[in-house]
């Protein structure tokens, strides 16, 4: 495990674009087409990535769009719960067009592009702007465009710190980070990186999971295998805000 610490300043959260949650139409596709953007997927593969997250996630037909997108065009793909599998599923599609700054020593092993992933319970008001309610979709867009303000990079077992004094993300949680993992999909397998071309362009999947201050605390201190062995994260990824606090 490659294990990293990163900030996200105060300035960085509140900077970040809204989002509009609709079904797909085609001005919507017209309109992300025609967007001059920093960093973006071709048409081929914004496709390819939209298939492969309907294979691995589900299908859904409504995408969270963004209204400005300054860099990437972060869109959130939501699939509704089903009788199977009753909670949502949030993918980002966008943040991979970026290739992260991998060290020389690890391009062999990390992905230089990444999506990232958050699962919610059925219950879990998504058209709300209240900050209780739209925090994970915060976090979803602040880790996608973290490695292109930090000029950084990001893979499984990195945290995050996602306020700068560390006090928690909304009132209705202690959470103030996350922890990204390996993503987990429709069927209970590993996702695997995606493969966008021949030349070895790979887009990695990583499931985001909130920690409380204490948990940040011991991974610092201990290590992300450590923090593992005390929590049950890889068998419930469903975000819960009232989950016990593994390190208090």
């Amino acid at each position: 495990m490659f294990c990293k610490r990163l900030f996200v300043s105060s300035l960085f959260i509140t900077a970040l674009v809204t989002t509009t949650y609709a079904q797909t139409t085609p001005s919507m596709e017209k309109e992300r087409k025609e967007t001059v953007l920093q960093y973006a997927y071709s048409e081929k593969e914004w496709d390819k990535v939209s298939d492969y997250i309907e294979q691995q996630y589900g299908k859904s037909d409504i995408v969270g769009h963004e209204m400005v997108s300054p860099d990437i065009h972060c869109d959130i793909v939501i699939v509704p719960p089903t009788e199977e599998q009753p909670y949502y599923k949030l993918i980002t599609m966008g943040a991979g067009a970026y290739k992260m700054n991998i060290p020389k020593d690890l391009r062999s092993y990390v992905c230089d592009r990444a999506e990232y992933v958050i699962f919610l319970p059925k219950d879990w008001n998504l058209q709300s702007s209240k900050e209780e309610d739209y925090w994970p979709i915060r976090m979803l867009k602040t880790i996608a465009r973290l490695p292109i303000r930090a000029e950084d990079w990001l893979c499984d077992s990195h945290d995050v710190q996602l306020t700068e004094d560390g006090s928690p993300l909304a009132e209705n949680t202690g959470f103030n980070s996350c922890v990204l993992m390996s993503s987990i999909g429709k069927n209970g397998q590993e996702v695997k990186p995606l493969k966008l071309g021949l030349i070895g362009k790979k887009v990695a999947f990583y499931q985001l999971y909130p920690l409380y201050p204490e948990e940040l605390q011991f991974k610092m201190e201990h290590s992300f295998d450590e923090l593992m062995d005390k929590m049950d994260a890889e068998d419930n990824l469903i975000i819960n805000i009232h989950r016990k606090n593994y390190c208090k």
